[in-house]
């Protein structure tokens, strides 16, 4: 079994994927205690509770009041959960047109996933996404730019808060080839893709993509690739039963000898040393995922 993926199902008021509710509200799958993925964006503010949300193999524990974004792709999961009360907002990429800014902020604050956020910060915070929960349930003109900006606002206060900063929005046909590029490798086989693949997917050179990806990110398709993939195998080793060949095949490895030299070569560890290491709670059987009633407000199915 590979990780579960969830999709956004909603009615959509504002016309593009979005859901904002609470825990109870958004039902099992909003705290689950198995690891998962989204094919959609998460932010969620916790008012209260106790044990850990586990986000790509780090356990951060509940502190509230925090604040925690995961980027679609990131595997996750809810940990000795209890007490849970807090809003999660839900959105997929057609959330985010024409919202660039909103776009790097959630990049930003996703690589350190979860934050605790002081009582002045949290108390603006709770107030924004109350505004937001407003103007999703009583859609009016231009409801969706509205929504846009409070996230912004959000997202903002929390970088200032945590000593985070967007640097400025780069700009460009190479900027915009790189963000696309990077947006590929956050899928489930993004890591099992070529540098070719990636660039014929691209309708662009080899050697252009790897011009564009080095100036935006310093860094080769190549390497990224590898680092995509390597984060990919610490997921299914760690969040799923599937054998090492199974995960070499999926990441796309001729053999399992190869990824076992690829991945001791990326991480120092051997795959099932590190799979021994792992403590993450193993997921339910694939036909029980779609047991949950689907919540009025919108929320999670699985693919």
């Amino acid at each position: 079994m590979s990780l579960p993926l969830h999709r956004l199902t909603v009615p959509q008021p504002l016309s593009v994927p979005f859901a904002i509710d609470t825990f109870d509200a958004l039902g099992p799958l909003s705290h689950a205690p198995f690891p998962h993925r989204h094919t959609f964006y998460e932010v969620v503010l916790v008012r209260a509770g106790t044990g850990a949300h586990v986000v790509d193999l780090e356990a951060y524990p509940l502190e509230p009041p925090q604040l925690a974004v995961v980027l679609p792709g990131r595997a996750h999961h809810w940990q000795d959960a209890a007490d849970l009360d807090g809003s999660l907002i839900l959105f997929g990429e057609e959330f985010l047109a024409g919202c660039p800014r909103v776009r790097e902020l959630l990049h930003l604050l996703g690589h350190q996933p979860c934050r605790t956020l002081a009582p002045d910060v949290a108390d603006e915070a709770f107030t924004l996404v109350g505004r937001m929960r407003r103007e999703y349930d009583e859609p009016a003109a231009d409801s969706l730019g509205v929504v846009q900006a409070y996230l912004r606002v959000l997202l903002t206060k929390a970088a200032r808060a945590t000593g985070l900063s967007a640097p400025p929005a780069a700009t460009g046909q190479r900027a915009e080839l790189a963000a696309r590029f990077l947006d590929l490798l956050t899928g489930p086989r993004g890591g099992a893709l070529s540098v070719r693949e990636c660039a014929a997917a691209l309708g662009v050179s080899q050697g252009y993509l790897g011009e564009a990806v080095r100036d935006v990110t310093g860094r080769s398709p190549g390497e990224l690739i590898r680092h995509a993939r390597t984060v990919e195998a610490m997921r299914l080793l760690a969040g799923t039963r599937l054998s090492i060949a199974q995960i070499a095949r999926e990441l796309g490895f001729a053999d399992q000898a190869y990824f076992c030299r690829f991945f001791r070569r990326e991480t120092g560890s051997s795959a099932g040393e590190f799979r021994r290491a792992a403590s993450w709670t193993w997921g339910p059987a694939e036909n029980t995922t779609n047991t949950r009633s689907r919540p009025s407000n919108g929320g999670y199915a699985p693919l």
